[in-house]
């Protein structure tokens, strides 16, 4: 990537999606571009954000740059995230909270490898919300941040502890059962049941 406009879209792209201080190094080995023409622009990136009275940020902080609401911002967000605390879930953030749940502790990555769709937004929401939180760091490359969930997620459930979480073993029994229904009724050629169940389906993701 040569052009520096496409680095500068690039490197703010990258910067919105990260959920921590990514370093003008690995930012120029993933663009593979040269460190201070990374430093430069992103100088040139926080002045204009500056510049124009953006409601973001971006800004060295902690050895790396991060992209962040506005200081001068933080009543109303803070207003915003606390308001939204108690409104209803939505698919996606129950998917993830199953997940980092039951296989807790897991990363960004374990997450989206299960859903199979990125999922940083959720876990970011679902951590502005008091139900997941950072629980460390796995010894990995990059070392990468470790999610687990909250005692306000437990009260939430009106579970005592995580041990009090349903098994999963009836649940994929059960999955697996209907499965073999399913597959059994299509040998016979029965179509009335797979037919009624499009709408069914239609209904409950609307």
């Amino acid at each position: 990537m040569t052009d520096r406009t496409e680095v500068a879209r690039a490197l703010e792209a990258l910067l919105f999606v990260a959920d921590e201080p990514l370093p003008a190094g690995m930012l120029a080995q993933v663009l593979e571009v040269d460190r201070r023409v990374v430093e430069g622009i992103l100088d040139e990136l926080a002045r204009s954000y500056r510049d124009r009275g953006a409601g973001l940020v971006v800004r060295p902080v902690a050895g790396g740059w991060q992209m962040a609401t506005h200081p001068e911002l933080s009543e109303v967000v803070e207003q915003f995230v606390l308001s939204g605390r108690h409104a209803r879930l939505t698919r996606a953030s129950l998917e993830t909270l199953a997940i980092v749940a039951y296989k807790q502790p897991v990363t960004r990555h374990q997450v989206a490898a299960i859903r199979g769709v990125n999922s940083d937004g959720v876990l970011r929401a679902l951590v502005e919300r008091g139900l997941l939180a950072e629980v460390g760091r796995e010894e990995a490359p990059g070392r990468p941040v470790l999610y687990g969930t909250t005692p306000e997620f437990l009260e939430r459930l009106g579970l005592p502890s995580l041990s009090a979480l349903p098994s999963l073993a009836p649940l994929l029994s059960a999955s697996a059962s209907g499965e073999g229904r399913g597959l059994d009724d299509g040998d016979r050629g029965d179509d009335g049941d797979t037919a009624a169940a499009g709408p069914d389906e239609d209904q409950a993701a609307s």
